[in-house]
């Protein structure tokens, strides 16, 4: 049995159950390509840039207070609303309940179906990419 999801990301998924319209979901995906911060220049460097992907995506990860905070961005916008749901609904996590969590709920999103081949696999490079990061900053149990 997989742990429940955390809060902000069971919101993310629900909020794609509500559209069964493939329209739908890609304009909530752009929506989340949209809330994306602006990402800095200098962050566009080979050590944060996702392996794997087929278009340009770029992520950075801190620690503050515990919790880790992403910020990325990308130069296709359907990867970058990808790239926005996984930071909405990671950051702010451990670093210990990222590393646990498994990518299947992107199921649930209904957005797998309709995914490209070369995006499901970007989907999946960018949340392995997310698990890294966030595995930098756990404190190993002596």
């Amino acid at each position: 049995m997989t742990d429940p999801l955390p809060e902000k990301l069971a919101r993310i998924v629900q909020r794609f159950q509500q559209h069964s319209a493939v329209k739908k979901r890609y304009e909530q995906l752009l929506w989340y390509a949209k809330r994306l911060p602006p990402f800095p220049e200098a962050g566009k460097v080979p050590e944060n840039k996702v392996p794997g992907c087929v278009s340009q995506v770029y992520v950075t990860a801190i620690l503050e207070d515990g919790m880790v905070f992403f910020q990325g961005d990308s130069d296709a916008q359907i990867v970058k609303g990808l790239l926005g749901l996984l930071i909405e609904g990671l950051s702010g996590l451990s670093p210990e309940t990222i590393i646990r969590l498994s990518p299947e709920f992107i199921q649930d999103t209904g957005l797998n179906v309709n995914l490209t081949p070369s995006r499901a696999n970007g989907f999946y490079n960018i949340f392995q990419t997310l698990k890294n990061k966030a595995s930098l900053y756990v404190i190993p149990e002596n």
